[in-house]
């Protein structure tokens, strides 16, 4: 086996040719990656422009104390007045400032009598006017290739006119769940061994939600001829194969044997020094990549957060990366192993900072899966860490760390 740490270099060292590119409507682009580096065509605002409502002056003027108003400017003008020297134009917040002026005397700042304006606070020059370029200069690479398209990207991408963006085409990413004791939704139990499987409906809502393209093939059996079919078919339809179970040493684990004698893949490693999920499996036929997982939920839940988001992402030519914060623990963290670990936890913020405890998580083994319910993070905790004490900080794996705590 190897160790943590090792198992990341190897993943992230394979090499991936991205998917096809794309075009899509905006609003369809959502949650896809980009494919293009998105460079502004022009200066926003092109113009300078009114922040606020108020009377545009030349700041010179400011003095004088007393400004007849010379016309009314709205947002959107089809034309526009130049300022006279010694007057004010009432403008409005988005209106272009009227050439010769310099300066936005906000309306809260001034008195009108009949058709003047009298100036009781002044100002600085230039106060309230959008420069050229402020939100957007002319060249600027705004938003980077690879970046995944959200609403913050939508807007921009709106504002410069974007019908259609280009993109990448979703990775295909085919799920199994392998074992003789896994029942299929809906299908009826027959024997008390048998279980109702979840791990292949799970890793299918990880993948989606990371924009992969998912076909889930179900649960099979501990036939090898079997496994050697549906690996083969799965492999053919999909960048991804990703399986549960079968892994590890037992007399009916045929899943390595099937990825490494039959599939034509490369083994990029067996093993990792990892708790959950040490019997983990990932390797590379030409450009797709095989992931088979260990079969206890909780273990295939883990391992596929860690090891196949980052290949999800390389096909989208974007980088995953497990966002690692300080959490302060509640109580005291027991570490069980020499491992490094990966243990569920509650997490909430106090005072600008992630607290950690474990109430209402059950210990036992790595079948547990009803312990990553809830805000929920995983204690990471590295090969060469031991115990700690309430009040001690130690990284946690925020995986819903966009989803609020």
């Amino acid at each position: 086996m190897i160790s943590f740490d090792e198992s990341l270099k190897r993943l992230n060292s394979i090499e991936i040719e991205p998917t096809n590119i794309i075009k899509k409507p905006l609003m369809d682009a959502q949650g896809y990656f980009l494919a293009q580096d998105i460079v502004a065509d022009s200066n926003s605002p092109e113009f300078p422009t009114s922040a606020m409502d108020g009377y545009a002056i030349r700041y010179e003027d400011i003095k004088l104390g007393k400004l007849p108003i010379q016309s009314i400017n709205p947002a959107g003008a089809k034309t526009i007045e130049d300022l006279k020297p010694g007057y004010a134009i009432k403008t409005f917040t988005g209106s272009l400032m009227p050439n010769g002026s310099d300066t936005l005397i906000p309306i809260e700042n001034v008195e009108v009598e009949s058709k003047f304006i009298i100036i009781n606070e002044e100002v600085p020059k230039g106060f309230s006017v959008r420069e050229v370029g402020e939100n957007i200069k002319k060249g600027e690479v705004l938003i980077k290739r690879g970046t995944r398209i959200g609403f913050e990207e939508i807007a921009v991408l709106a504002s410069l006119n974007f019908v259609e963006v280009e993109v990448y085409e979703q990775p295909k990413v085919g799920v199994i769940a392998t074992g003789e004791e896994l029942l299929e939704l809906g299908e009826e139990q027959t024997r008390p061994s048998q279980i109702r499987s979840s791990n292949n409906y799970t890793i299918e809502a990880i993948a989606k939600e990371h924009n992969a393209n998912v076909t889930n093939y179900g649960c099979i059996g501990d036939d090898i001829e079997t496994i050697k079919e549906i690996f083969k078919k799965a492999l053919e339809a999909n960048d991804i194969v990703v399986s549960t179970g079968g892994v590890s040493v037992g007399d009916f684990d045929f899943v390595k044997d099937v990825v490494r004698d039959h599939l034509g893949a490369e083994v990029v490693f067996k093993g990792v020094v990892i708790k959950p999920g040490q019997h983990i499996m990932v390797a590379k036929a030409n450009n797709k990549v095989i992931l088979a997982l260990p079969g206890f939920a909780y273990s295939s839940t883990v391992t596929a957060l860690i090891y196949m988001l980052p290949i999800i992402y390389k096909f989208q030519n974007s980088t995953y990366k497990m966002p690692i914060v300080k959490g302060i623990l509640e109580e005291d963290y027991k570490k069980r192993s020499k491992k490094t670990e990966f243990v569920a936890c509650n997490v909430h913020l106090e005072d600008g900072k992630f607290k950690i405890n474990f109430r209402g998580k059950k210990d036992g083994t790595s079948a547990i899966m009803t312990n990553m319910l809830g805000k929920g993070a995983l204690v990471y905790a590295k090969e060469s860490e031991g115990n700690r004490s309430k009040c001690q900080e130690i990284d946690i794996y925020l995986y819903r760390y966009n989803q609020g705590v």
